[in-house]
């Protein structure tokens, strides 16, 4: 006798600011070209105004805004206005899972939410940690706090789920497929979309050597950051041939700075924050990429541009191996290398992406309707789950985290 098929599982997924919605759209988008699986979208608003235009670029839709930014809000009050806000929808949807991605207050938030619901947690870009648990604050609590909750963890390298067994999450629960964000970032080049306020930026500085900036981590903020921004206009007051561009994040610790250091210096351009495709077209062509970022290491490999890590350390290791990048813990160390790098005449070098192969999110999505199905079946595969998932199961202990160099070997369990 045929059983009848399971209604589909319900995965709510949650984010709420820039770096989540480019690196959670190609998982949303596979997720919802999966049979067996039915998703929900909910937006914290965490960073309100700088997420819409992500949200348009990857038509990602959006079932939920819980609206959750106030302005001079301290973590606490967001942690739990999202916390808050986010219960009723879990009652509502009741779903079988939830995914959160990186380190963010909403990813811990939505973590917790739904384990005081008893909701399977999924973490994407998981197993990332610098041992410090104030640099980067406070995303290496988050990400820690999420660890300690999820039941599948999915790691974008070998490294990073090397760390998760270390810390004692079972084999089982842990699955290498690669950083979505390089399947975003591909997507993006592909299109090739440039706008025009990119361009008359990229006329302006036609013939120079560009360095392009991105600052805007809590640790930063204050002496260090200030530092930083000296060495950068020391560093294009000395050398006529250079320029800064400079795409500001709109908090006031980072803009007052930049403006009070880097205003009205010759060739160097504080613009606005740029959307993603004009962010990556200015990437593109940079001489140099100078940034605290987590995104911008995994993004710079895919385009071979050499990177300055402004931070003390570094959770993406696997970007200082490449040779591309270089770690900056101090502003001495900055301005070093930015003259090394001036006097030996630094080029982009092509390279392979150690954080994945651009196919990351159906790996996700295709783990989720299997996992699924085995929670819905008492452990048995599902009806619903297809052959190549089966197959998947199979050979899932040889495939994971074993010696294979290739992402695709590696990241199917």
């Amino acid at each position: 006798m045929n059983c009848p098929a399971p209604p589909p599982a319900t995965v709510l997924v949650a984010f709420g600011t820039r770096p989540e919605a480019i690196k959670l759209a190609p998982v949303i988008a596979a997720l919802e070209r999966t049979a067996g699986l039915r998703c929900v979208v909910v937006s914290s608003g965490q960073h309100a105004e700088l997420l819409a235009p992500f949200v348009r670029l990857f038509n990602l839709r959006v079932d939920h805004d819980l609206q959750a930014m106030r302005p001079g809000q301290s973590l606490n009050a967001l942690f739990a206005r999202i916390l808050t806000d986010l219960d009723p929808l879990l009652e509502q949807h009741k779903p079988a899972a939830v995914l959160v991605q990186g380190d963010t207050t909403t990813a811990a938030a939505a973590a917790v939410a739904a384990f005081h619901r008893g909701i399977p947690v999924g973490h994407v870009e998981a197993g990332l940690r610098t041992g410090d648990l104030g640099s980067p604050f406070p995303e290496e609590a988050n990400r820690r706090l999420i660890g300690r909750l999820a039941r599948w963890h999915f790691a974008a390298t070998r490294n990073h789920a090397r760390t998760l067994l270390r810390e004692g999450v079972p084999r089982s629960q842990v699955f290498r497929t690669g950083n979505p964000v390089v399947d975003a970032l591909e997507w993006v080049v592909a299109r090739g979309e440039r706008s025009d306020r990119l361009r008359e930026l990229l006329s302006n500085t036609a013939g120079l050597k560009r360095v392009a900036v991105t600052t805007h981590r809590r640790e930063s903020f204050g002496g260090r950051l200030e530092a930083n921004l000296r060495v950068l206009r020391r560093f294009v007051e000395r050398h006529a041939d250079t320029a800064v561009i400079f795409p500001v994040h709109p908090n006031p610790a980072v803009r007052e700075l930049a403006n009070a250091i880097l205003g009205g210096v010759d060739r160097v351009h504080l613009t606005d924050p740029l959307d993603y495709p004009d962010f990556i077209g200015l990437l593109s062509e940079a001489w140099v990429i100078a940034s605290d970022s987590g995104g911008v290491q995994e993004e710079a490999p895919s385009l071979g541009k050499p990177l300055f890590v402004l931070r003390e350390s570094t959770e993406r290791p696997e970007v200082l191996d490449t040779g591309l990048a270089k770690l900056c813990p101090t502003a001495e160390a900055f301005a070093d290398l930015l003259d090394e790098a001036y006097r030996t005449d630094a080029a982009a070098k092509p390279t392979d992406n150690p954080f994945g192969d651009g196919r990351a999110g159906g790996r996700i999505a295709r783990l989720m309707r299997r996992e699924l199905g085995r929670c819905h079946t008492g452990g048995r595969p599902s009806p619903t789950v297809g052959a190549d998932s089966r197959r998947e199961s199979a050979t899932r202990s040889a495939a994971r985290l074993a010696a294979p160099t290739q992402m695709g070997a590696e990241a199917t369990p």
